[in-house]
């Protein structure tokens, strides 16, 4: 994973935190705490645009600039919380999120909320994580663990038992928006790691389509092509159709695999609002038998 990708864990961020301006219920996805962890950057921008007619300026901004976006990151939050729940009514007893940035999933869910967990990342994302935690809830949780790591060049498995995480419990791994930034021996490296996992284990996990990154359904995110791909920020990509048969040598059997599409008809209509989705990064929730 290159060094500027870690650069990049704001702007997920920023979105989910400028979709709380929005009134509770026309949300897409509800996350109070990431006003309070996010870096001063973004809690400026959302104070900054916290007017209605500046929220809803911004809104349409970005639909325009990248359509489907703004949409995509809110809606794969929300699924992968409710396959969360999921997961531990299927007994998972541990969470570790590979790649975790600012994402408050193992804080906000109630699901969660009484299981140990680890937040995996890169060194300076875990200090801006860290920080955040401490001025938001005066400190780290002391069931959760953060943990760093350059998914490309260090070992998982070792870095991970250093860190006092257990091989031999069924747990809950998070892959959210990463998959993309690193080489395919990253890939491997990490999806090596994940077949150890217990039976019963869970994971939910998004990649990007390979059509986008080859440039051949780039359709209106010409600008996210070019900042991203052209840059060669986004590395790695999967067909839709290839899914499967990639996650069956390490033990995976996918449960659901969900486009934008059917993201958007779960939790758009619910906010009232008309709210693009793009289609280029579907999310994927499976179990290890």
């Amino acid at each position: 994973m290159t060094q500027s990708a870690a650069k990049t864990t704001e702007a997920p961020a920023g979105i989910v935190a400028l979709e709380q301006l929005f009134p509770k219920g026309a949300r897409l996805f509800d996350d109070e705490l990431i006003l309070r962890i996010a870096p001063s950057g973004i809690r400026f921008q959302v104070w900054l645009w916290s007017p209605t007619w500046m929220r809803n300026g911004i809104f349409r901004l970005y639909e325009r600039l990248i359509p489907g976006v703004w949409a995509i990151f809110c809606c794969r939050k929300r699924f992968i919380e409710d396959k969360a729940q999921d997961a531990v009514q299927a007994g998972v007893k541990a969470v570790v999120n590979l790649g975790a940035g600012l994402d408050t999933l193992v804080y906000r869910s109630p699901a969660l909320q009484e299981l140990p967990a680890w937040e995996v990342d890169q060194a300076v994302n875990v200090a801006t994580k860290q920080a955040g935690l401490v001025r938001a809830l005066g400190a780290v949780p002391e069931r959760v663990t953060q943990v760093a790591i350059d998914f490309d060049h260090e070992d998982l498995a070792e870095t991970l038992a250093a860190h006092g995480y257990r091989r031999d419990v069924p747990t809950l791994f998070i892959f959210e928006a990463v998959s993309q930034y690193l080489t395919e021996a990253g890939i491997r490296a990490t999806f090596e790691y994940l077949a150890g996992a217990p039976a019963g284990s869970r994971l939910a996990f998004t990649y990007v389509q390979r059509s986008f990154l080859e440039g051949r359904e780039v359709g209106e995110l010409k600008l996210l092509y070019k900042q991203v791909v052209q840059k060669k920020l986004w590395l790695f990509g999967l067909d839709p159709d290839e899914v499967a048969d990639f996650l069956l040598p390490y033990g995976w059997h996918v449960l659901e695999h969900v486009d934008s599409a059917e993201l958007a008809a779960r939790y758009i209509p619910d906010t009232g609002r008309t709210i693009q989705s793009t289609a280029i990064e579907p999310v994927v929730y499976a179990e290890k038998r």
